[in-house]
């Protein structure tokens, strides 16, 4: 199975710059985004061959989740059944015969980390809600996890300290989830590799200099290890300030 999830920062205007282009020539098995900015309504998208699933946020033009299968899924959840996090259109499942699929767009702890204790209570309930999916099958998730785990995750490590995305309570937290049996597929086949990145601010030309951040993940459980293929970062697709990121995995 081809995987592929992509941050489009808006929706309509990553469509504007060859969003359906991409999706066609992934051809993958399931695309899932974050950060669709839509209502119901404001957007048709012509995906043959695709069910399409979508989590909108109550908050107007902010955040929200689509995911796009061509199996149809045996059942399909919404948030994670916590109403403090599930205003935000943040969380899809799918659950098919071999596994759960989530899509997750974390909540960033903003500036100066004004979102750092909500984001905290996030993490704690979103890896308990993946390890109760767990006790029944195995679980892929993907997203937006905004947070670089280590310093080769990001082009700054020193001056970014603690910023939003790289403090030491978001790492940590990372590294729980980690060591509760969930493997970084990037990592899992390429464990140094340094200088690729998934999201570059769109200030500073920094995307023409590479200063990037790594935050967009494929994590799946250890009992999926060995039918992990391959792990891709797409950096040559433009389009939004994130960039996609594939799974290929024989499930």
């Amino acid at each position: 199975m081809k995987l592929i999830s992509w941050n489009v920062n808006g929706l309509r205007a990553c469509v504007q710059k060859g969003f359906m282009d991409f999706f066609r020539e992934a051809d993958a098995d399931i695309f899932c985004i974050q950060e669709s900015k839509l209502q119901e309504g404001q957007i048709e998208l012509d995906t043959p061959g695709y069910h399409q699933y979508w989590n909108y946020a109550k908050k107007k033009g902010y955040s929200g989740t689509a995911v796009f299968t061509k199996q149809e899924p045996l059942a399909v959840r919404y948030g994670m059944g916590i109403e403090e996090h599930d205003q935000e259109g943040r969380v899809i499942t799918l659950e098919f015969d071999r596994f759960y699929f989530v899509t997750v767009y974390t909540p960033n702890s903003q500036n100066e980390l004004a979102r750092l204790d909500y984001r905290m209570q996030w993490e704690e309930d979103f890896l308990a809600y993946l390890k109760a999916l767990e006790k029944e099958k195995p679980v892929i998730f993907a997203g937006d996890l905004n947070v670089a785990h280590r310093e080769i995750d990001l082009k700054n490590p020193k001056t970014n300290r603690r910023n939003a995305g790289f403090t030491d309570e978001e790492r940590a937290k990372f590294t729980e989830l980690i060591d509760q049996g969930f493997i970084d597929t990037f990592r899992y086949f390429y464990p140094d590799q340094e200088g690729i990145y998934s999201w570059w601010s769109y200030r500073f030309k920094a995307r023409e200099k590479n200063a990037g951040w790594r935050i967009d993940y494929f994590c799946v459980s250890e009992a999926l290890r060995e039918q992990l293929e391959d792990a891709r970062i797409h950096t040559e697709i433009f389009g939004s300030d994130h960039c996609p990121v594939e799974l290929d995995i024989s499930v």
